[in-house]
Formats: C-alpha cells, sequence, structure tokens
C-alpha cells in the first residue's frame, strides 16, 4: 500500500515535468502577465500624466458666450416738471429706478459643433438676449445670432456671423459611459475664461425637476460654476459627452455636484437647421405609469421597474404596433426600463422612422414587439379657426388638439379636445375667465374633439352652454345662460 501511494506520487510529478517540457511558452506567458502587471513607471509619459493632449484637441471648440439684452431706455416726461432737464435730478430719478435704462448681460459657454461655425449652448444662458457675441479660446470675437431653441432640453443652437471655417467637435449618437469614467469639463466660469477642471462621472440618468423635459442628466463631480453653463464635458479620448448644464450648491459656487444634458438629446436640436427650425423627436403614442412596490409584487416582480400602460392614442405609433392598457413595458431596444422619466427619455432617444422593439410582459408571457416610432401626428384641420356666432366663445381663436400641437404647446399629447390658442380681452370668453392654452372638452355633456364639432355644438344650443374646461390638472366648469 505503501509502495503504491509513493509510486503515484512520482508519476503525478513526472506528469507535470512533462507537461511543462511540452509547453514552455505557457509558463513564459504567465510570468510576463505578471510582471506587466506591476512595475515602477518607466517611460516619462507613465511618471508624468497629462490630459494637454486632450484639452489641445477640444479647447479651440469651445466658446464664451456674451449675452446681452437692452433694457429699455429710460423715459422721463419733462413736463411734468422742468427739473427733470437737469443732469442732476435726472441721475436722482434714474437712482429711484436702478433697473430701468440700462444693459443687462449674462454670461456662459458654448461648443462649436460644425465647421460652418453652429453653436451649441443652454437655452437659459441666451434667453431673451437682443444681442450675442462669443469669444474663442484664441480671443477672436465673432457676433452670433439665435437660430433655433429647445426650452425642451434647455438647448440652443447659435450660428457666427462671418467666418465659416472653425474647430469643432462632433456629437456623436453612442452611448458608452459608465459611473467612474473620467471627464473633463470645459468652460468660462464666473468670467474668468476658458478654464477645464476633471473629474469621474458620478451617476447616469440622474433626473432633476425643473430642468428639462428629458430628466436623465450626466453627474459629475468636476468643478461646474456659473458661467460653465453650455460649456463641454468630454471624455479622455476627447469626445463630447455631455453639454453642462446646472449645479447643485447652497452657495452658489461648485459642490461636487453637476449636471450635464447627454448629447445625443441634442442631435435633433442640430438637424432642425436641415429641417426648417422643427425639432422633431419620436414618439410613441403612450401613457405609462411607473411600477410602484405594491404594483410590483402583483406582478411577481423582485423589484419595481418598467412602466404601466395606461393610455393609447388611436392609430399612433404603439396602437398600430398592438400595444395595449395594461401591458407591462420591461425595456426598449434592450434598454431596461426603470422608471416613467427613463421611458420617455428613452423614446426621445431612439432612432426615428426605423424599427425599435419593446419587451412586454402581457399576462405573465413575455413578447417582443417591434414599433415604428415617428414623429408626433398632426390633426387633419390643423389651422386655425375663430368662432362666431352669438354664444360665450365669439371672437375665440381655436385649433383642433392633436399631439403634435400638445408638444409644441407643452401640453400632454394624449389629450383629446380643442385648445383655446387665442383670445382678445374684450370677448366674452375672456370676461368668463377661459384662458388661452384651456383645453375645451365638452358642450352641454357632448365631448369635442374638432374645431367642427365646436362650431355645431355652439350654433344648437341657442339659450344655455355649459362648457366644460381642462387647465393642467384642473376642470373648470361654466355655465352660461343667455
Amino acid at each position: 500500500m505503501r509502495f503504491s501511494r509513493i509510486a503515484f506520487s512520482v508519476l503525478c510529478v513526472c506528469f507535470v515535468v512533462s507537461a511543462c517540457k511540452e509547453s514552455p511558452e505557457v509558463k513564459q506567458e504567465v510570468i510576463e502577465i505578471r510582471q506587466e502587471s506591476k512595475h515602477v513607471p518607466r517611460t516619462r509619459e507613465e511618471k508624468i500624466l497629462s490630459f494637454a493632449p486632450v484639452i489641445k484637441k477640444v479647447a479651440p471648440a469651445v466658446v464664451n458666450i456674451y449675452a446681452f439684452q437692452h433694457a429699455n431706455p429710460l423715459k422721463v416726461d419733462s413736463s411734468l416738471s422742468p427739473f427733470m432737464e437737469d443732469p442732476f435730478f435726472k441721475q436722482f430719478f434714474e437712482q429711484l429706478h436702478p433697473g430701468e435704462g440700462r444693459e443687462q448681460d449674462s454670461l456662459g459657454s458654448g461648443v462649436i459643433v460644425s465647421q460652418d461655425g453652429l453653436i451649441l449652448t443652454n437655452d437659459h444662458v441666451i434667453e431673451n438676449a437682443d444681442e450675442i457675441r462669443v469669444v474663442l479660446s484664441d480671443k477672436r470675437e465673432y457676433a452670433a445670432k439665435l437660430v433655433v431653441t429647445d426650452k425642451k432640453t434647455d438647448l440652443a443652437l447659435l450660428q457666427i456671423q462671418g467666418e465659416t471655417d472653425f474647430p469643432y467637435l462632433t456629437v456623436s449618437s453612442v452611448e458608452d459611459l459608465e459611473v467612474g469614467d473620467v471627464v473633463m469639463a470645459i468652460g468660462n466660469p464666473f468670467g474668468v475664461g476658458q478654464t477645464v477642471t476633471n473629474g469621474i462621472v458620478s451617476a447616469l440618468a440622474r433626473s432633476q425637476e425643473g430642468i428639462s423635459d428629458y430628466r436623465s442628466f450626466i453627474q459629475t463631480d468636476a468643478a461646474i460654476n456659473p458661467g460653465n453653463s453650455g460649456g463641454a464635458l468630454v471624455t479622455t479620448d476627447g469626445r463630447l459627452v455631455g453639454i453642462n448644464t446646472a449645479i447643485y450648491s447652497k452657495s452658489g459656487g461648485s459642490m461636487g455636484i453637476g449636471f450635464a444634458i447627454p448629447t445625443i438629446l441634442a442631435i435633433p436640436v442640430i438637424e432642425s437647421v436641415k429641417n426648417g427650425g422643427r425639432i422633431i423627436r419620436p414618439w410613441a403614442g403612450l401613457e405609462v405609469a411607473p411600477v410602484t412596490i405594491e404594483s410590483a409584487h402583483a406582478l411577481g416582480l423582485p423589484r419595481p421597474y418598467g412602466v404601466l400602460v395606461k393610455g393609447v392614442y388611436p392609430d399612433g405609433p404603439a396602437d398600430k404596433a398592438g400595444v395595449k392598457v395594461g401591458d407591462f413595458i420591461a425595456a426598449l431596444n434592450d434598454h431596461e426600463i426603470s422608471d416613467d422619466s427613463a421611458f420617455v427619455y428613452q423614446v426621445a432617444v431612439s432612432p426615428l422612422g426605423k424599427k425599435s422593439e419593446l419587451t412586454i410582459f402581457r399576462k405573465g408571457v413575455e413578447k417582443k414587439i417591434p414599433i415604428i416610432l415617428k414623429e408626433p401626428m398632426s390633426a387633419k384641420d390643423d389651422g386655425s379657426f375663430i368662432i362666431k356666432g352669438k354664444n360665450p366663445l365669439y371672437g375665440a381663436h381655436i385649433r383642433t388638439l392633436s399631439p403634435a400641437l400638445a408638444t409644441d404647446l407643452g401640453i400632454n399629447p394624449m389629450k383629446q379636445g380643442v385648445v383655446i390658442t387665442e383670445i382678445s380681452d374684450t370677448v366674452p370668453a375672456r370676461k368668463l375667465g377661459i384662458q388661452p392654452g384651456d383645453i375645451l372638452e365638452s358642450i352641454n355633456k357632448k365631448n369635442v374633439k374638432t374645431t367642427k364639432d365646436v362650431a355645431h355644438l355652439l350654433d344648437s344650443a341657442r339659450h344655455e352652454w355649459i362648457l366644460i374646461f381642462r387647465r393642467g390638472h384642473r376642470v373648470l366648469t361654466f355655465q352660461v345662460q343667455g
């Protein structure tokens, strides 16, 4: 027994020695890998880590923006008092009204995104500006004009006036950022001049109410301060991945929590130049609700995620694809949906007019549904209609509410009815308290969907009208007689 154990050990040793002799390269490869994993820095590049080559590449495309708003000139009626012609008294009067007759300005940053000088920046940087000037990193200064603005994303597009050959950064539709990636913010904080800060991606898909309709932001700890708005957030390989837009701060300065708009949301804004200024984004024709803990248990989910379908717009993309009320949507184009905000974002960045794929669960069964996302639908009678005749809405301008019009007006695209677009102060509707933007849903308990419905129902009721409007989340009822 003892002999057999010794013999077995000798055989094992011989097998190992034989294997090593037959495959010497395996042993050598292991040694080399271990040696390369840890070593003392040997080259200058390894000893001195620097982002200078990246900054030299991208910084020339980042500009400082100065937006001027010319206040109304101070008007003083000299007939009221002869002293108003005296410079001393005029200066005294101006001190009593310091906001009048002065020029107001704001500063920010922008990124050149085309060779002919298109600049991407934040809408709030140039909002209400009468004059816009941009300064390049090499101190060249140009006038710029506003091309298009998109309040839904807080983005704006400017055009440099003059030359047509500028350094620029390409906006990519690739989304491959991960938490922990090193990024750099370039802008003009506090107006001190072009400044570069670096940090990491702290989080993705952050929701910040009030910044934009598509609440999915890149969070970074790279220092972002007032004046950085509209500047570039770039990766270490020089890719433009975000437009710096906001900070969380109690002091007004950077606290290591900054937010940037993903550049994929800027693509429709840039392409609007080719579309006559129209910003076109995909639309699904769905109304969804987030999944709560309670509904997750009811659906048999291990955790709350995804969305539940509350409504499907007739003849919209989802309706044509076969989506039904009550379906649970887990993913779009293999991107897991965390909540309703994530669903809105994923729809917005999906290809327009091309096939996408919804992953849904219906009665516990998983289904893959192809869907072609299109731009919001317009109404057949899309023009404005002026109400005439003896009725409470005489003189009001109305339009049939469509997903396209609702999107432009900032109204829920799923709403149907007729919207008040214009109303003068002298017509009866204004005196009743009806306002532009109100949605007329019914007249005398009969639903309205088009302007023709409104004209017919108003004429058929001669002495009494019961009008039901929706204003935001409020329902208003007006009962008029005579």
